[in-house]
């Protein structure tokens, strides 16, 4: 009866997704969240003590909230339930509830809630948790992927605390893949199993930081695969099949990459917006870094849009904020619309031009110039006596806002303004200055 038990558990034990049968059994096996879970950090001293109050996990798919979720349960003394939002009813808190409490009387032994996707209970069914989450009759962990102060409610979150997941980098993902490949018991060590690097680099790619995913697709890769001589060889096309995601030529760390960002950049540069966007597409679609290609729209709204249009640095900076809050795949969206702006807008470098001419002037030339005294901080006690500030005009006391005075101890010309866009107005009212002109 014994063997036939034991059978049985095995039978289910395979059957389970290799996700979930690679979930992390300790603390050093979480990836990518050592802000968390490294020694020494709160969430890992909550644990090692036992001491644990409820929490919140949030963070993007795939990061690692219900496998920290599961192994809060297994390394603290507390009994473990579990609900998923989605399917849950108040009758099954207060049931869960009521089965805690009787271990406490019964055993002394505390129990511990998850709760996934608690972004879906209603008011409610949250409320329903509060008198013995505050009493401390059952902790709660939950996991969501919406930023819970806006999806939980405040009494809820205020008896709680929120720790927020990062996105795993594509090594974090690689290293995964690695440990299912090796893993003997639970993963594919005794399949021989090779993965092509290009395809290694292509699944770490594009699951966007999704541990799930990525081991969903190398999963149906393997099974699917038959053996030749001897092991089993995933390729890109095996990868691309998987994935149900075209494969796309896409060195990330070499002339694809580099060709790729090139082209991007120079589209916005050159004011061509449907080529922008094509560009942006690949680089998405190929696994780049959201973050990444937000950088470089930020960059050309300042070197080459500049003060011909200056909204166009606000819109960029704009959407690396909403990117970074937002994430793929909706993502693209956003940057699309900052890349099409950037595109079309007016085009000046001289900002650019400017900044480097003065570093150069600094650097090569070694003009480094001594502040004028009238511009020397004079706010300090005795700076008068000092002669710091004497003989500055406040331009403030002048009509119009400003007045000539030394600026530079030697007359340099570093900003030359365009007459495209905004700039052009920058340049004329420059000219007026300079030749005192009212008009």
């Amino acid at each position: 009866m014994e063997l036939f038990e034991s059978q049985k558990k095995d039978k289910l034990e395979k059957a389970r997704p290799l996700a979930d049968r690679l979930r992390p059994k300790n603390l050093n096996e979480i990836v990518g969240q050592d802000h968390l879970v490294a020694e020494g950090r709160i969430l890992w001293r909550a644990i090692q003590s036992d001491n644990l109050s409820s929490i919140i996990l949030f963070g993007p798919p795939g990061c690692g909230k219900t496998a920290l979720g599961y192994l809060i349960a297994n390394l603290t003394s507390r009994h473990y339930y579990s609900l998923n939002a989605v399917m849950a009813n108040v009758n099954d808190i207060r049931k869960i509830i009521c089965e805690a409490k009787s271990r406490i009387e019964d055993e002394g032994k505390k129990s511990v809630l998850f709760i996934d996707e608690i972004h879906r209970f209603n008011k409610v069914q949250q409320d329903a948790l509060l008198p013995d989450v505050e009493r401390g009759t059952i902790s709660i962990v939950g996991a969501t992927v919406m930023n819970p102060f806006f999806s939980v409610t405040a009494p809820l979150l205020s008896r709680s605390l929120v720790f927020e997941l990062k996105k795993l980098g594509k090594r974090d993902i690689i290293g995964i893949i690695d440990r299912a490949l090796q893993d003997v018991e639970k993963g594919f060590g005794g399949m021989n199993v090779e993965i092509d690097k290009d395809a290694l680099d292509f699944l770490s790619g594009s699951t966007d930081g999704d541990a799930r995913k990525a081991l969903n697709a190398l999963e149906i890769a393997v099974l699917t695969t038959a053996t030749a001589e001897g092991k089993i060889r995933i390729t890109s096309e095996v990868v691309e099949d998987s994935l149900q995601k075209k494969h796309i030529f896409y060195d990330s760390s070499g002339d694809g990459h580099y060709d790729t960002v090139s082209a991007f950049i120079k589209s916005m540069r050159g004011s061509d917006p449907d080529a922008a966007v094509y560009w942006l597409a690949k680089l998405l679609y190929s696994g780049e870094d959201p973050m990444f290609v937000a950088r470089r729209i930020v960059i050309c709204a300042s070197e080459d849009v500049g003060n011909a249009d200056p909204i166009a640095l606000i819109v960029a900076q704009s959407a690396a904020d909403a990117v970074s809050f937002i994430g793929m795949p909706e993502a693209k969206i956003i940057l699309a619309q900052a890349a099409i702006y950037v595109a079309c807008a007016g085009k000046s470098n001289a900002s650019y031009n400017a900044v480097m001419n003065a570093w150069n002037d600094i650097e090569d030339k070694g003009e480094i110039f001594e502040v004028p005294a009238n511009l020397k901080d004079s706010s300090y006690k005795s700076s008068s006596k000092l002669g710091r500030g004497k003989g500055y005009k406040y331009p403030h006391s002048f009509p119009g806002g400003y007045v000539k005075q030394e600026y530079l101890p030697k007359e340099k010309k570093y900003y030359r303004p365009t007459e495209n866009g905004y700039e052009k107005k920058i340049s004329e009212r420059l000219k007026k200055w300079k030749t005192g002109s009212k008009d």
